[in-house]
């Protein structure tokens, strides 16, 4: 005698068994307790993103290889926001936004790999060269900032996000709110889920999945385009995505 299990019963009955539902892509998890880490952060972008994280509740860390320079800084933001040397704030930090100048991205991560070791890390930066024409995107030997990060940091979860901010923007504590999206790219679904909803931590933005690691250099030098319509119209412009 054979037993038959409740699948069989089901095909038996010509029925397919029931799905789960699919995921809501708006149900992204709460990230208020998290401490957030800016590499970088006494630059422009990186300032910006401190500053506004901090404004809407999140705890705050700014790097930068001076620990003095990032206190000042730090000082200078208010909103709880702590500065520290780049290590220090590797190591205190749940989620490590990397927002560095290109030339100094590969040697600061390297110098890091241990302090990063199991960080969510948040890549921002934009490989871009700068002519009489203006900006251009450069393409690292790796295919973007993002991947080379990832290269680098194998023991570390590198997405990346935060590409199109105008630090201007961020910066101004006169405008509250930032309206744009922000595309967020990565391998697991989970991480990429935190920094959406880190995103969305600030008013007027959104995170939005934008695809995996080797999107990221489409991604990264759609900012050259953008410093072009700057230019031309004397603007700020962001990124909005359509019927999301």
């Amino acid at each position: 005698m054979t037993s038959s299990t409740p699948s069989d019963s089901a095909q038996q009955a010509g029925k397919t068994p029931a799905k789960a539902p699919a995921k809501d892509p708006w149900d992204l998890p709460d990230v208020s307790g998290l401490v957030v880490g800016v590499l970088g952060g006494t630059g422009p972008q990186g300032k910006g993103l401190a500053f506004r994280l901090a404004k809407a509740g999140q705890k705050v860390i700014i790097g930068s290889r001076a620990a003095e320079r990032a206190r000042t800084a730090a000082g200078e933001l208010g909103h709880g926001v702590e500065g520290a040397d780049n290590a220090e704030t590797a190591r205190r930090s749940d989620i490590v936004i990397v927002a560095v100048p290109w030339d100094g991205h590969g040697k600061t991560l390297e110098s890091l790999r241990g302090e990063l070791a199991g960080k969510l890390v948040v890549d921002c930066v934009n490989p871009l060269g700068f002519d009489k024409q203006g900006a251009y995107a450069l393409k690292p030997e790796e295919g973007s900032a993002a991947q080379q990060a990832a290269a680098l940091l194998p023991d570390s979860r590198v997405t990346a996000a935060f590409h199109h901010l105008s630090a201007v923007l961020l910066q101004d504590p006169e405008i509250d709110e930032i309206d744009t999206d922000v595309m967020v790219l990565g391998e697991v679904r989970a991480d990429v889920e935190i920094v959406q909803a880190l995103a969305g931590r600030i008013p007027g933005m959104r995170g939005i999945f934008a695809g995996r690691l080797r999107n990221a250099h489409q991604v990264e030098s759609l900012v050259a385009n953008l410093i072009s319509v700057n230019r031309r119209y004397k603007a700020h412009a962001g990124l909005r995505v359509t019927d999301v």
